[in-house]
């Protein structure tokens, strides 16, 4: 066996919060059920072999030289995945606000500030020992009391003991940093969602929170400032993995029970805090762990976790991190801890962090466990900085500040150009930019023959909008021969669609209906999709790490549905409509702005702002595409893209779910009107209080 591998016997365990276990963390029964499923579906096969294809020429460097290329291009794609940081920290202004004195250490409640009106809650545990300590940054990943629940305090307790200064923080969303004051709310699903659009995913805001808390070390001077590491299990020992990685002022990693290759995350579950977006069009796994080196890095890995963190996917990172340690002559500096247990962060789990940290950060020992010594963990209500529900009102949560930054960016761009030359050329950008950057780009294969057939008075269409992918769209032909065809797009699937109020209305109207069930929708969905609110949870987030989110697929499924079209019509030059139910406006909003050959668009009961103080209701995270904000606007910019053709919005949502009165309904598409008044066509945006079937089809010219 070695130096980088060990394996440690003890009886099984699952010490796994049931927070997590209801579906509502990294490694629920739902995450293990579909990475163990065996067969697997269409898209998710799709997925795999871009991925595949995107990393295929992965190779370990050959030298300082090729490795320092290969840093600095892994560092570029998390800082764009990011969003970047701020250029400049602002003040920490830290409060102590209780202590709790216990046995050979003290416990301080601590808030301080990571970003303008941001505050983190964490417990410093403070020995009781003179001198300048080596510290550690406890993370907590996902369980239910986050840096209170007993787990995440025995480890901080342990490690006290055993001499560290230790600072167990509470991550974004979570702890005592949820949207309501109890303890116990999940961060990941719609609320993490609200981050996407910006362009700040939990991942990245984690990171850079994890870096404001080593700058509050730094301050204490309990602290040596050269000697701290970071841990944590589950999401911690993800954020542990990305900190310690990012962050070279930590001397020393022990990421627990999270490491395994994003490969292996495709088909799983993972949480929004642990999603980079597009990571894999830049690094595997391994390139993200090798950028420790020559630091100290230690892989905990349990025999009985979930696929996605399993033993042999670790390896699989561990193999490509272990070449970049030998380059820096300090391979003994990558150690591959394994146990026979479950997902977990367990006692001889601690007692190797111990030995690992002793090692790196106090330069003694070689590395081996340290026994634990005896200590009783806290009712978790006695360590919050804010119990019961003192906390203050005004509190920045997860979606309030989502919120804030999405206004600071529409307002940063709340111009109209001067004349319709100016906003052409803008449109034309923009429509670039949504493409390439915010879809990751469309493919430029051209589009594969289509096969018809007929079934029950309808046309079946049968075509592959990208090798990997089958769609079939039935197509029901209008009463005359040059009838508009109208695609009715309903995310839930296109028998839904086929039997809604909306398909009654067209063919009251005489005009062609096409219905069709869109990539991971419908009858080609995921069969275990749903986590909380979102019901596309896992194959949105798939489609993420591979840079194409799933709105941006959606619009290329309609792009070669109209190839199809064409050809079924023989070229024929007929008007189509997109009309897109729900979430689906906003795809046909998409497909509409960047196809010129539709005629019109109709969105219903759409999101009418990506915009959002609350966690997103009702919608689907496959439409919330990262950075869209930033890079093309809001819902109204979206819209405008589609000018000067016909655009009719249907009533509207919130991002809370809930029905906009007409007035704010126009004044979230305010934007959008201006450009059809710029354009000489007032009329061009309908902006219609009612949802109303018939009302719709009237409103289409």
């Amino acid at each position: 066996m070695t130096r980088t591998q060990r394996t440690i016997r003890r009886p099984r365990t699952v010490a796994f919060s049931l927070w997590a276990m209801l579906g509502l963390g990294l490694c629920s029964p739902l995450a293990v059920a579909a990475a163990d499923a065996g067969p697997t579906n269409e898209f998710l096969e799709f997925i795999r072999a871009q991925a595949s294809a995107l990393r295929a020429g992965d190779k370990p460097p050959a030298s300082r030289e090729a490795w320092q290329q290969q840093n600095e291009a892994i560092r570029r794609g998390l800082r764009e995945a990011w969003g970047r940081f701020p250029a400049e920290p602002c003040p920490l202004e830290p409060r102590t606000l209780g202590t709790l004195k216990r046995d050979g250490y003290t416990v301080e409640k601590v808030v301080f500030q990571t970003r303008p009106g941001v505050w983190m809650t964490a417990n410093a545990y403070v020995p009781d020992r003179p001198g300048k300590l080596p510290a550690i940054l406890q993370v907590h990943g996902h369980w239910k009391g986050a840096k209170q629940d007993p787990v995440v305090q025995s480890r901080c307790i342990g490690a006290a003991k055993v001499g560290f200064f230790v600072l167990a923080v509470d991550a974004f969303g979570a702890g005592e940093r949820g949207i309501g004051k109890a303890l116990g709310e999940y961060h990941g699903e719609m609320t993490g969602a609200t981050l996407f659009p910006v362009g700040l995913p939990l991942s990245g805001l984690q990171v850079y929170e994890n870096m404001r808390a080593v700058d509050y070390l730094r301050t204490r001077p309990e602290v040596d400032g050269e000697r701290i590491g970071i841990t944590g299990a589950s999401g911690g020992g993800n954020q542990t993995m990305y900190a310690g990685a990012w962050d070279e002022r930590l001397g020393a990693a022990v990421p627990v029970c999270s490491v395994g290759n994003y490969g292996a995350y495709l088909g799983g579950a993972c949480c929004m805090c642990e999603v980079v977006p597009g990571a894999v069009r830049f690094t595997e796994e391994w390139g993200v762990l090798a950028l420790t080196a020559p630091r100290g890095l230690m892989v905990v890995s349990a025999t009985g976790d979930a696929p996605q963190f399993s033993v042999q996917a670790a390896k699989k990172s561990i193999a490509g991190a272990e070449a970049v340690f030998r380059l820096f002559d300090r391979p003994g500096h990558l150690r591959h801890a394994i146990f026979e247990s479950g997902h977990d962060y367990n006692h001889a789990m601690r007692e190797a962090m111990y030995g690992w940290m002793t090692l790196h950060l106090k330069h003694e020992g070689d590395g081996s466990p340290i026994a634990e010594p005896a200590f009783k963990t806290e009712d978790p209500e006695t360590l919050r900085c804010f119990p019961g529900d003192s906390r203050p009102n005004d509190w920045v949560t997860l979606p309030r500040f989502a919120a804030e930054e999405a206004r600071k960016i529409l307002a940063a761009r709340a111009t109209t150009p001067k004349d319709p030359a100016e906003w052409r050329a803008s449109a034309d950008a923009t429509r670039k930019t949504l493409v390439g950057t915010v879809f990751g780009g469309f493919p430029d294969a051209p589009a594969a023959a289509s096969k018809v057939e007929t079934a029950e008075g309808a046309r079946i269409v049968h075509f592959e909008p990208e090798p990997g992918i089958h769609l079939s769209a039935r197509v029901e032909p209008g009463k005359e021969p040059n009838a508009p065809s109208v695609v009715l797009i309903d995310l839930d699937g296109a028998e839904k669609a086929v039997k809604s109020a909306l398909a009654g209305e067209v063919r009251k109207a005489g005009w062609g209906l096409v219905t069709l069930d869109l990539r991971a929708t419908g009858k080609h969905a995921w069969p275990s999709d749903l986590i909380g609110r979102a019901p596309d949870h896992n194959s949105a987030e798939w489609a993420l790490w591979i840079g194409r989110p799933l709105i941006g697929q959606w619009a290329f499924d309609v792009r070669r549905l109209l190839d199809a079209l064409e050809k079924l019509e023989g070229g024929a030059d007929a008007r189509v409509v997109l009309v897109g139910l729900g979430p689906g406006g906003l795809v046909a909003l998409s497909a509409g702005a960047t196809d010129p050959r539709v005629s019109a668009v109709a969105a219903v009961d759409t999101l009418a702002s990506f915009v959002t103080a609350e966690p997103y209701t009702g919608q689907r995270l496959g439409v919330m595409a990262p950075g869209i904000l930033r890079t093309v606007g809001d819902v109204a910019h979206l819209a405008a893209l589609n000018a000067p053709r016909p655009v009719v919005i249907a009533g509207g949502i919130s991002g809370a779910g809930k029905p906009l009165a007409l007035e704010d309904l126009r004044e979230a598409y305010r934007p959008a009107s201006a450009v059809w008044g710029l354009l000489g066509v007032p009329g061009g945006l309908a902006v219609l209080e009612k949802d109303d079937a018939a009302v719709v089809i009237r409103a289409l010219p």
